[in-house]
């Protein structure tokens, strides 16, 4: 019987393994799911991101409109009515408030003692009793304002369309520009576009 003796691997047909070197060895495989994680933070981070921007931008106070002077108003007799107005001696905050607001609106326009009262936060009636008490009139244009249906109401404490005082309140009305209908109302649109004006805005 014959015995075969110093066959290699390769001669009987066998291969042998393919050493791994040393340098292979020390090459780091790929984490899956390390790399998912650094992704889900990567995207949490960005997410956290714009919810902090979009929170700080509804924080941000609306930037209020500078309020300005209507272009037909005269610049040096409004500055004048309001060195009167802040200068009297016995006027109410409110009353000051009121005519300040009054000055606002200009010639050639009319407002009615319900829209005025409405933008200063008070009643019609107080506001009837400071156009009654109006020290400044006609600088402080207190003709300006009309009863609720656009009749002239009350002029210089008197009721009744302007009582007794009815046609000079009509007549400045109408040197003004104001028309009215064959039933004593005014025509056009009621100005509500009021500003509380104060000296420094007649800054030059």
């Amino acid at each position: 019987m014959t015995v075969g003796i110093g066959i290699s691997p390769e001669e009987k047909g066998i291969s042998s393994p393919t050493p791994i070197s040393p340098e292979k060895s020390l090459i780091p495989q790929p984490n899956m799911a390390s790399s998912s994680t650094s992704v889900a933070r990567t995207t949490n981070t960005r997410q956290k991101q714009r919810q902090k921007s979009a929170a700080e931008a509804e924080s941000k106070p609306t930037p209020t409109p500078t309020p300005t002077l209507h272009p037909s108003l005269d610049r040096t007799l409004v500055k004048k009515s309001l060195s009167r107005i802040a200068t009297h001696p016995t006027l109410t905050p409110f009353r000051r408030r009121v005519y300040r607001t009054l000055l606002s609106v200009p010639p050639g326009r009319w407002t009615t003692y319900a829209s005025l009262s409405a933008y200063l936060g008070s009643g019609p009636r107080a506001i009837g009793n400071a156009m009654r008490t109006n020290p400044f009139a006609p600088a402080v244009p207190c003709h300006r304002v009309l009863a609720t249906d656009r009749t002239l109401g009350g002029y210089k404490g008197a009721w009744n369309n302007g009582g007794e005082y009815s046609v000079e309140k009509r007549r400045l009305l109408v040197e003004e520009g104001v028309e009215f209908d064959e039933k004593g109302r005014a025509r056009g649109e009621c100005f509500t576009e009021f500003v509380d004006l104060d000296l420094g805005m007649m800054k030059d």
